[in-house]
């Protein structure tokens, strides 16, 4: 919608050429057959819903967003965790948030996403198998996640959520976007701190970095179309 807005405001008024080709049918349905894109909103069904007891999710924040942006979380889905703190740059016990040491960055969030890994897995508070990581403008159904990891198991390490590449055409490599939520089994967290690799600057793009190291790891990156950024 904002760059149709942009384009209409700075173009001259361009107008968008509609093509019903480019469709959001799902792939399975009569009209998929005239388009050249499909979408697929559907779950997979791989048994039992993993436990809410066994996802811990962790919420990226700062000081300045926390009476906009953490009230929409606390009256949508934060509902359905079990487990969630909240991260931020100011120890807010209203909220509450926890002030992780790692000073606030316009962009990038590697050094607080790093020291989430950190306090996930050495906690000894925290004993779930899955860790998500989201931004304190993510919404994402909990329910719903509960019911796709069980087609994972946590005892392998699982990168997931929506893949996008970096130069893949020349030695790049795949990397979860952070702002549709990023998804860890425990078992990836313990080789992603077990290694040596690690931000190169507090304000480095966490979920590139985190590509990185997967590539160098050897952990695949697991695309999903059910998360988005």
């Amino acid at each position: 919608m904002r760059i149709a807005l942009y384009i209409w405001q700075k173009v001259d008024a361009l107008e968008l050429t509609l093509v019903p080709e480019f469709c959001t049918e799902d792939p399975n349905s009569r009209k998929a057959a005239e388009c050249a894109t499909t979408f697929t909103n559907t779950l997979p069904v791989c048994g039992k819903p993993v436990k809410k007891e066994e996802i811990f999710v962790a919420v990226k924040t700062c000081k300045r967003f926390h009476k906009d942006r953490i009230p929409v979380v606390k009256q949508t889905w934060e509902k359905n965790a079990v487990h969630l703190e909240y991260y931020s740059d100011y120890a807010d016990p209203a909220i509450p948030t926890i002030d992780l040491g790692v000073p606030n960055v316009e962009r990038g969030h590697c050094g607080k996403t790093f020291a989430i890994l950190e306090r996930f897995l050495k906690s000894d508070l925290i004993q779930a198998q899955w860790l998500v990581v989201v931004d304190d403008d993510t919404l994402i159904s909990l329910p719903r996640l509960q019911k796709l990891l069980s087609c994972y198991d946590c005892n392998e390490p699982i990168f997931l959520g929506e893949r996008y590449g970096y130069g893949l055409g020349s030695r790049g490599y795949s990397y979860i976007t952070g702002g549709g939520g990023m998804v860890f089994s425990r078992a990836a967290v313990k080789e992603f701190i077990g290694s040596k690799c690690r931000c190169y600057s507090n304000d480095a793009p966490d979920d590139m970095v985190l590509g990185m190291c997967a590539s160098g790891l050897g952990i695949s990156v697991t695309h999903s179309p059910l998360f988005h950024q």
